[in-house]
């Protein structure tokens, strides 16, 4: 979607969903281990994704350079980084069932925001092309 939505809204939202998806699954799969002794919480850094979006879109005029190669989904946002700052249980596991379902039900939001106003956008589109309002 790159050539015909580069430096619109959409690409944007894009990014959005992709983040949203790649972290649900890794917190899923925090909930999935979470009797694993030992297992280590594993999540996506909020705060870079937000920075790079934010620059993202201050770029959106400029040209894209192809220069830094394909990015895999892992290394989009820095990869899976360890939730470091939870507290150890004494299984050597740091999963807290409030915090991963917390952390989930936010990137739920994230990603419902992300699809309304995709679907907004692409309303948009239809009526400016079919000249309805």
């Amino acid at each position: 979607m790159q050539g015909i939505f580069g430096g619109t809204p959409i690409q944007a939202l894009e990014h959005t969903l992709t983040f949203a998806q790649r972290r649900h699954e890794l917190l899923a799969g925090n909930l999935a281990n979470m009797d694993t002794p030992g297992y280590r919480s594993r999540d996506l850094d909020t705060n870079e994704f937000q920075n790079a979006l934010a620059e993202s879109i201050d770029n959106a005029n400029r040209p894209v350079s192809h220069s830094s190669g394909p990015y895999t989904r892992d290394d989009l946002y820095s990869g899976p980084r360890a939730a470091t700052e939870q507290v150890v249980f004494h299984d050597g596991s740091d999963v807290s069932l409030e915090q991963q379902v917390t952390e989930l039900a936010k990137n739920q939001h994230l990603h419902g925001l992300a699809i309304t106003t995709m679907r907004s956008q692409f309303a948009l589109l239809r009526a400016a092309i079919t000249e309805r309002a």
